[in-house]
């Protein structure tokens, strides 16, 4: 079963501070890394987030090494076609355009399962079910 990894636990296993999910969020990674998919959304956000949101931030060289690692999972690239099929999946199904963004490019890599906890747990988007593994 290949499942696509948001950027939120992806972050979480970076974030000291963020107690058992910091452990949850690197355990699963580690576990199913032969079976994740990332985009190049997820890499922006988590560069950003990880080295502005969290107490403390990474440095530039660790955020930039953990997004290379990132990187090396198949990653899905945004492009015009995914960002106007988010366009019209967030209107029909009362998605952010973000989300919406994440949505289709695991659709775009054939997943089945999205983790995050961004979304409802167990609800089903697109024929993808969304999974929050900190439930």
């Amino acid at each position: 079963m290949t499942a696509f990894l948001d950027t939120n636990v992806a972050v979480y296993a970076h974030d000291h501070g963020s107690g058992d999910k910091q452990a949850t969020a690197a355990t699963l990674i580690a576990a199913r890394a032969d079976d994740l998919v990332v985009s190049s959304q997820v890499l922006a956000e988590f560069y950003w987030v990880t080295t502005r949101r969290l107490n403390p931030p990474l440095p530039h060289p660790a955020a930039r090494e953990a997004a290379a690692q990132l990187g090396a999972l198949p990653t899905v690239s945004s492009d015009a076609t995914l960002v106007l099929a988010a366009i019209d999946l967030a209107a029909t199904a009362d998605l952010a355009m973000w989300d919406a963004m994440i949505v289709v490019a695991a659709r775009r890599a054939g997943c089945d399962e999205i983790l995050t906890e961004d979304l409802s747990h167990g609800q089903v988007i697109d024929g993808i079910r969304i999974v929050n593994p900190f439930v």
